[in-house]
């Protein structure tokens, strides 16, 4: 396996855009090559303790329940912005709980840097839960929704 070269120039354009926009993280991915940038906020990181499970009477362990997060039918955010659940203000949202929905119909938009993405069904099935609001900023990686 060749010894690759990191393109410290993108590096730090990468942070330099974090710093202007007031960004935690960002990623940047093209072929095979993927970039990642992060920074703490204000200097301070804050660790998330272990969460460990507890013995149930009969000395099995508990079920562990599942996060939203880890569900299989999560629908996460592609990127760090705003929520918007419909086209303009005032408008039905695309999507509410118990809706159907089949693979590609857009679920909900994520501004970022004035640009509206749509967020699209990866699959197709029923709503089940929609974990954010109107308006909310995400970061990469958050739950938006869970499709059954």
């Amino acid at each position: 396996m060749a010894k690759s070269q990191i393109d410290s120039a993108a590096v730090r354009e990468l942070a330099a855009l974090l710093e202007e926009t007031g960004l935690t993280e960002i990623e940047y991915a093209t072929g095979e090559w993927r970039v990642r940038v992060a920074r703490a906020a204000n200097g301070v990181v804050h660790a998330m303790p272990a969460i460990l499970p507890t013995a149930s009477a009969s000395g099995a362990p508990a079920a562990a329940p599942v996060s939203d997060a880890a569900h299989p039918g999560a629908v996460v955010s592609p990127m760090v912005g705003t929520v918007y659940m419909s086209r303009e203000p005032g408008a039905p949202a695309f999507v509410k709980p118990g809706d159907t929905v089949k693979e590609g119909d857009t679920l909900l938009l994520i501004e970022a840097m004035k640009t509206y993405n749509e967020v699209r069904a990866p699959k197709g099935g029923r709503i089940a839960r929609i974990l954010v609001s109107d308006g909310d900023p995400v970061e990469f990686g958050a739950p938006l929704l869970v499709l059954e």
